[in-house]
């Protein structure tokens, strides 16, 4: 089970995007994610007809090391790390460190 997954609201911590906030968009097997309007650069395109692709220069998000990312916490409007923390009925769920508050609902 990983502190940070797919579809979770994260702030950057350092770099140059540092207070951003997004979403994850992907997760790497190199321990990095993608996080959506964070980190982004300029790539220049080839066109391909073939698949309908215009050629330029496009805006993409490039992958952020998972520990320069904080899981956001809307209750205190900061980032906040993540522990686990197992239930009566055997669940395993992700809280928040600061408060104990359950992550997953």
């Amino acid at each position: 089970m990983s502190k940070i997954r797919k579809g979770d609201e994260v702030i950057l911590n350092t770099g140059k995007d540092a207070g951003k906030r997004g979403t994850v968009l992907r997760i790497l097997d190199s321990g990095k994610v993608v996080v959506e309007g964070v980190n982004l650069v300029k790539k220049h395109a080839k066109p391909n007809p073939m698949r309908g692709v215009a050629g330029g220069i496009i805006s993409k998000e490039m992958p952020v090391d998972a520990s320069n990312v904080a899981l956001f916490n809307r209750a205190t409007q900061k980032g906040d790390r993540v522990g686990f923390k197992t239930l009566d009925d055997g669940r395993k769920v992700r809280v928040f460190k600061s408060s104990g508050e359950v992550v997953d609902a």
